[in-house]
C-alpha cells in the first residue's frame, strides 16, 4: 500500500480572513463551508473547482494566536505550480495583497538548481512556498549549505 497526502488541514484565527486569501489570492475554490453544532468553529474545505472535487486545503477556524514555526508540527507547506513565470505571478499578487516574504522574490531551493519559488506567509503567520520544478537555474539560493525551504 502506498499513502499519498490527501489534504492538509489548516488551524486558523479568523475563516473569513483566511478564505479570502486562499480564495481570493491564491485561487483555491471554496467546495464547502460549515460549523459545528454551537456555531462558534467553522471549517471550509478549499481545492479546485473543477476535477474530482476533493479538497486539498481545510481550514479549521479554532486557534488562538499565530503561527509558531518553533513547535512541533507543521513546518511550511509547498504548492507547485506549473512554470516559474505562474510563481512571478503569484508573487505580484501576494506582494499586492501585503503578504510577509521570506526573501527577495524567486530563489532557488539549493545551490545550482532548477527548482525554485517564493516563501512566505498566511495571515496566521503559516509558513507557505510556491514552487516550480525547472526555471530557477540563475537565481539566487538564500542558504547554500542547506535547502532554502529549511529554515525560513
Amino acid at each position: 500500500m502506498t499513502l499519498r497526502t490527501g489534504h492538509v488541514g489548516l488551524n486558523v484565527t479568523d475563516l473569513d480572513r483566511s478564505l479570502a486569501f486562499y480564495r481570493d489570492v491564491l485561487g483555491f475554490g471554496v467546495l464547502g463551508e460549515g460549523k459545528d453544532d454551537d456555531g462558534q468553529r467553522r471549517y471550509a474545505f478549499l481545492g479546485p473547482l473543477s476535477g474530482d472535487g476533493r479538497p486539498v486545503l481545510t481550514l479549521w477556524q479554532q486557534a488562538r494566536g499565530t503561527y509558531d514555526g518553533g513547535l512541533p508540527g507543521l513546518h511550511h507547506l509547498a504548492l507547485e505550480a506549473e512554470s516559474v513565470e505562474r510563481v512571478r505571478e503569484y508573487e505580484t499578487a501576494l506582494r499586492a495583497y501585503g503578504a510577509p516574504f521570506a526573501h527577495d522574490g524567486v530563489v532557488a531551493h539549493g545551490e545550482g538548481s532548477a527548482s525554485g519559488g517564493i516563501f512566505f506567509h498566511d495571515p496566521d503567520g503559516t509558513r507557505l512556498e510556491i514552487f516550480a520544478a525547472s526555471g530557477a537555474e540563475d537565481a539566487p539560493a538564500p542558504n547554500a549549505p542547506a535547502p532554502t525551504c529549511g529554515f525560513f
